[in-house]
């Protein structure tokens, strides 16, 4: 089974985080966030993996360290879910709609991080049951598990206006791609580099 367990616990956030990357598409847990909880299931669903979370953090004073931890501890989790990443298809794709809204997500499981991000949040907040969600640490926290996944990533939007669509179709594509990008191609015997690591 290729799983990832992370615990990560500072004087802002604690977090323990479990993902198996060949799953159902389940998400447990609660991040503290709603909005942020709506977004894993997303990541889990449409990325075919598990992810299991359990999360406080100093709320009070700002959703930033909850998020770019939870950013960390998810790309933690990657990188030791893939290994040594012998197999890894490497590369991962997707454009997802949701109404008005058409983001892309390209991941490469480098071992080089690097995000690239052009989303245009028009909207500071996304409103919500359980409190308002700050559309600039969506940024912060794909950043954070590019750098602790050790991937490249382009998230860019082609079309879209409605702030939560845009976000929300994000999260999916990078789901997707995850998907794509660590899966076993049964044709790589080693890993897929001329430089024989990732």
């Amino acid at each position: 089974m290729r799983r990832g367990r992370i615990e990560r616990s500072t004087k802002e956030t604690q977090i323990e985080l479990d993902l198996v990357l060949d799953g159902r598409g389940r998400f447990r847990g609660k991040t503290g966030i709603p909005f942020l909880d709506h977004m894993f299931d997303h990541i889990a669903r449409h990325g075919m993996l598990d992810l299991t979370v359990k999360a406080a953090g100093d709320l009070q004073v700002a959703q930033h360290h909850l998020v770019e931890d939870l950013g960390i501890c998810l790309g933690d989790a990657i990188t030791r879910a893939v290994g040594t990443k012998v197999g890894v298809a490497r590369y991962g794709e997707a454009t997802v709609p949701m109404d008005e809204a058409l983001v892309q997500c390209v991941l490469d499981l480098s071992g080089r991080p690097y995000l690239a991000f052009d989303l245009d949040l028009r909207r500071r907040k996304i409103r919500g049951k359980g409190g308002d969600f700050d559309t600039e640490l969506v940024e912060e926290f794909f950043r954070a598990l590019s750098n602790h996944a050790a991937a490249t990533m382009h998230i860019r939007q082609l079309a879209g206006r409605n702030t939560h669509h845009i976000v929300e179709a994000a999260f999916k594509a990078f789901g997707r791609a995850l998907d794509q990008a660590t899966r076993i191609d049964p044709r790589v015997a080693d890993v897929p580099s001329t430089k024989g690591s990732l």
